[in-house]
């Protein structure tokens, strides 16, 4: 469900905040297809969710789930790993 490269930047990257799909683009360098191919398999398995404005121009955003957010402490346990070991 979250074993693939670019759905774990995705995850981590969604942390905290709510983003639109250009700025997680910017953020973790995934081209568009990628992006949106991850975006929606992330979706399916309820990790994250995703917001439509209609507004000109039209915007989408992307933040976790309970269940995405509940994955925090598992990257915040790596991130202790990878500062005292990498």
């Amino acid at each position: 469900m979250i074993g693939s490269q670019w759905r774990l930047v995705v995850l981590h990257d969604l942390q905290g905040d709510e983003k639109r799909f250009n700025e997680l683009k910017r953020s973790t360098g995934a081209n568009a297809r990628t992006l949106s191919r991850v975006l929606d398999d992330l979706g399916d398995a309820d990790l994250v969710s995703r917001r439509v404005e209609e507004d000109a121009p039209v915007a989408t955003y992307y933040t976790l789930t309970e269940k995405g957010t509940a994955l925090c402490p598992v990257f915040d346990e790596i991130e202790d790993w990878a500062d005292e070991w990498l």
